[in-house]
C-alpha cells in the first residue's frame, strides 16, 4: 500500500485494526526513511511521508498500548550508508515535529506552556526551514577537526575532508569560541548553482540530479573529496551540539553568536512573541519562497529561552521546544498514460501511475503512487467516497503535488477532460508476475499475491530485502545483481542461502565461470566472492531483520534479538510458539512485540517452505548475539516509577521525561515490579497500595536529590 492514501478514520478503528496498521506505517515510513535518508533517493512525496507520520501518531494517541517499540514516533533517519566511517554523536541529532495547519501553531505554544506550568507568554524564534543535508561540525580549540551526517541520529557518517572544501564552512573560528563546539546546519544547494551543475552533468554525458536537495546530498557523499571540491555547495548553521561553554543565553543570541565566529547564518531569522507573530513570519517567508534562490520547505519555531529548552527537553525522537510548519504541497496538471502493478516482497500489488512527464515545484515527474484499487475507484478503505467519488482511468488528466520529493501523488482528476470511451480501470485479482490468484483480506487495504515463494517478483524482492544495508549488505551484491543471478540458468540465487554457496558452485563449472562473463572480470568476481564470506558471521539482529517477515522491522528485530540473546533460544522459541503456549506468553510479553508481529514470526517459521529456507541458511552461517547498548550513568536507570498526588517543583509531564531521559521506566499504577513511588501532597490509593507492597516511596524533594536536581 502506498503512502498517503485515505484510510480508515482512526476514530473508528478497532483495537485489532490499529495494531495492523501501526505494523503497516512502521514499515512504510522505515523504507521512506532508507530511501530518502541513506540512498538519497526518495520514494515517495514529503507530504505522503508527513501523512503517515501524522496517521501513526494519532494511532498511537487513541491506542497508546499499542505502541511499537519500533514506532516511527521514536525514529530519526536512517542507517548510515557504507563507504564512510561511522561517527557516533555525543549529543543526538533529532528530527523536529510538523505543523501543517495555523491552530497547530497556537497548540505548539499551549504545549509548552502546560508542560512548563507557564500562564504569560514565550517568546519563540522563526527561520527558513532549509531543504538540504544536515552536518554536524565538530570544532576543538576554534579548529575543524570532524564533521559527519545526521545518518539515524545517534550515528552519522564521517565526511570531514569533503566538508572542508565548503566555502560557508570555516576551517577555524573567528573569535573567542568555546574550547569544545559543535556546530550544527544545513548543507544546500542555490538554484543558480543547481542548474549550472546539471548543464555541466549533461554535457559530460554524466546523470543529471533531480532536485537541489539530492544534489547537495550527493556531492556532499563522494568517497572522492575532489569530486565534492567540484561541487558548489554551501552552509547554513542554526543550532549546536556538544559545547564546553554556552554560546549565549537564548536561541537568537546564540545564532548571533555563530555568525560572529564566522558561520552564514538566516537572515530570515527573527524574534516572536506570540503565535500570532509567528504565523505573521510564516506568511513573510512562504511569500519569498520563490525568489530566496535556494528550496525551503517551511518555517521551523524555537523557543527561545534556552533554560526553557532545556527544561523542556526530549521526546523520543523530537525536541520539546522546537516545531516544523510546512508549506502545502505544489500542484500540477497532466495525462496519465498507463497504470503498472508492481509486486513487493510480501506480496502487496500496489497501482503505479505512468504519467506524460511534467515539471512540479521545479523537478520533472513521470510515476506516481497510487496506492491501491480503492484509491483509484475513487473510495477510501471503508467505501466512502474521496475526490468527490471521481474514478481515475487511463487516460485521464490529473492533478499531482510534490512536496520536495521525486514521486508525488495523484490528487484530483479533471472529468472535463475524460475522453469517450475511457473504461473505469479493472484491478486485477492475479498476480502479474506468476499469475498465482491475488486476494485482499478482510480489514486489509490491499491485494496480496498468494504465490508466496514461487512468485518470481516477491522471491526477487526479498532477496533484494536480504543483501540490503541493515541486513546483510554485501559489497557488491545490490539489486541489479541479484536480478541477474535470479534468472541466471547457470548460476542461480533463488533464495539466500544460495547466495553463500555461488563460490562453490562457480568453481565445479569450468566452462562458464562467473569471472568470463559480461560485468565481471577476476578481480570483480573474487571481490564478490570475498565480500559473501565476510557476512558468513552476522549478528542475529541482522539476521532476523533479513528474513522479510512482515511487521519484523529493524528494531522489532534488535528487541527479540535481545531478548533472546542466541539464535538456538530464538529458533527454539518461535517454532514452538502457538497462541496459549509459554513461548507464545513469552514473546508477546516482550514490550514492542504484539500478536500480529508474533503471528508473522510463527507463520513464517512454522510454513515448511519458508522454514526450509531459513534452515538452509542457518548452516551457511555463524550467528553472534547482539551487542548491549550503552548503559546510562544514572541512579534510576532500568527501575520503575510511580509519580503520584500533586508535585510541586515541576509539572507531572517535566517529571515523566526527566525520569525516562534518565532511563527509568514510568509506570501509570503501583505492582510488585514498581521500585520507587514519588509521593507529593495528596497522594492516595497509589502510595497505599505501595505500603502494602512494601515498596520504597520518597518525596519531590528526595527524588530531585536522587536525580541530581
Amino acid at each position: 500500500m502506498g503512502a498517503g492514501m485515505v484510510e480508515k478514520a482512526v476514530e473508528s478503528l478497532t483495537e485489532a485494526e490499529a495494531r495492523d496498521e501501526l505494523a503497516r506505517l512502521a514499515q512504510a515510513i522505515a523504507d521512506a526513511n532508507t530511501a530518502y535518508h541513506t540512498l538519497d533517493a526518495p520514494e515517495i512525496s514529503d507530504a505522503d511521508y508527513d501523512a503517515l507520520k501524522r496517521r501513526n501518531a494519532a494511532i498511537e494517541a487513541r491506542f497508546p498500548g499499542l505502541k511499537r517499540a519500533d514506532s516511527p514516533s521514536d525514529q530519526v533517519g536512517a542507517a548510515v550508508a557504507e563507504g564512510f566511517g561511522k561517527v557516533p554523536h555525543r549529543v543526538r541529532m533529532l528530527s523536529l515535529e510538523n505543523a501543517f495547519a495555523a491552530e497547530e501553531v497556537a497548540e505548539f505554544d499551549d504545549r509548552v506552556r502546560r508542560f512548563l506550568g507557564f500562564t504569560g507568554e514565550v517568546a519563540y524564534t522563526a527561520e527558513p526551514k532549509i531543504d538540504g543535508l544536515s552536518l554536524s561540525l565538530r570544532y576543538e580549540g576554534g579548529v575543524l577537526v570532524q564533521a559527519a551526517t545526521r545518518g539515524d541520529g545517534e550515528v552519522g557518517e564521517n565526511v570531514t575532508e569533503n566538508a572542508r572544501t565548503i566555502a560557508d564552512i570555516p576551517q577555524r573560528l573567528a573569535g573567542d569560541a568555546p574550547e569544545v563546539l559543535e556546530v550544527r546546519g544545513e548543507v544546500y544547494m542555490s538554484h543558480a548553482d543547481f542548474a549550472a551543475l546539471n548543464e555541466r552533468q549533461s554535457a559530460s554525458g554524466d546523470k543529471t540530479f533531480a532536485n537541489p536537495r539530492n544534489a547537495a546530498a550527493g556531492s556532499l557523499r563522494q568517497l572522492d573529496a575532489r569530486i565534492t571540491a567540484s561541487r558548489p555547495l554551501r552552509f547554513f548553521a542554526y543550532s549546536w551540539g556538544e559545547h564546553s561553554a554556552p554560546l549565549a543565553g537564548t536561541q537568537f543570541e546564540a545564532i548571533q553568536r555563530l555568525n560572529a565566529l564566522g558561520f552564514q547564518t538566516n537572515p530570515l531569522t527573527t524574534l516572536c512573541s506570540c503565535p500570532e507573530e509567528m504565523l505573521t513570519h510564516y506568511r513573510l517567508i512562504e511569500a519569498q519562497r520563490a525568489t530566496l534562490g535556494y528550496d525551503i520547505d517551511g518555517v521551523v519555531y524555537k523557543v527561545n529561552d534556552l533554560g526553557l529548552q532545556s527544561r523542556l527537553g526530549f521526546r523520543s525522537s523530537t525536541p520539546r521546544w522546537a516545531l516544523a510548519h510546512k508549506f502545502p504541497a505544489q500542484l500540477a496538471w497532466t495525462e496519465l498514460l498507463g497504470i503498472d502493478i508492481q509486486v513487493g516482497r510480501t506480496g502487496a500489488l500496489s497501482p503505479v501511475a505512468r504519467l506524460k512527464p511534467v515539471t512540479v515545484g521545479g523537478v520533472v515527474v513521470s510515476n506516481a503512487t497510487l496506492h491501491n484499487e480503492d484509491y483509484i475507484a475513487g473510495r477510501d478503505s471503508r467505501g466512502e467516497e474521496i475526490r468527490g467519488g471521481k474514478d481515475i482511468r487511463i487516460g485521464d488528466w490529473v492533478q499531482v503535488y510534490r512536496a520536495g520529493d521525486v514521486i508525488p501523488k495523484v490528487a484530483d482528476v479533471d472529468l472535463s477532460r475524460r475522453k469517450v470511451g475511457a473504461q473505469p480501470y479493472v484491478f486485477p485479482t492475479e498476480c502479474p508476475e506468476c499469475h498465482s490468484p491475488a486476494h485482499r483480506e478482510e480489514g486489509d487495504s490491499v491485494r496480496r499475491c498468494t504465490g508466496g515463494l514461487i512468485c518470481p517478483a516477491q522471491a526477487v524482492e526479498r532477496l533484494k530485502h536480504f543483501v540490503s544495508r541493515a541486513a546483510f549488505d554485501i559489497e557488491g551484491l545490490g539489486a541489479k545483481q541479484v536480478e541477474m543471478f535470479f534468472n541466471d540458468a547457470t548460476l542461480p540465487v533463488k533464495t539466500p542461502a544460495d547466495i553463500f554457496t555461488l563460490a562453490a558452485r562457480d568453481a565445479t563449472n569450468p566452462l562458464q565461470k562467473l569471472k568470463n562473463r559480461d560485468g565481471f572480470g577476476e578481480v570483480s568476481a573474487a571481490k564478490l566472492f570475498a565480500a559473501i564470506e565476510q557476512r558468513r558471521t552476522i549478528t542475529l539482529d541482522r539476521l532476523i531483520f533479513s528474513f522479510g517477515i512482515r511487521h519484523v522491522g529493524e528494531v522489532a528485530a534488535g528487541l527479540l534479538a535481545r531478548h533472546y540473546s542466541g539464535w538456538e533460544a530464538f529458533e527454539a522459541a518461535i517454532t514452538q510458539a502457538s497462541p496459549g503456549s509459554a513461548e507464545w506468553e513469552e514473546l508477546t510479553s516482550i514490550n514492542g512485540v504484539g500478536e500480529v508481529m508474533a503471528q508473522s514470526l510463527v507463520d513464517a517459521f512454522q510454513n515448511p517452505a519458508e522454514r526450509a529456507a531459513i534452515d538452509a541458511l542457518a548452516l551457511q552461517l555463524t550467528i553472534q548475539p547482539v551487542a548491549p547498548r550503552g548503559q546510562i550513568d544514572s541512579p534510576v536507570v532500568g527501575k520503575t516509577v510511580v509519580f503520584t498526588g500533586t508535585l510541586e517543583k515541576m509539572t507531572r509531564a517535566e517529571a515523566k521525561a526527566r525520569a525516562e531521559a534518565l532511563g527509568a521506566k514510568v509506570a501509570g499504577s503501583v505492582s510488585a515490579k514498581t521500585d520507587l513511588v514519588i509521593a507529593g501532597p495528596g497522594a492516595g490509593s497509589k502510595a497505599k497500595e505501595a505500603e502494602r507492597l512494601g515498596v520504597e516511596i520518597i518525596d519531590e524533594d528526595a527524588w530531585l536529590r536522587l536525580i541530581g536536581g
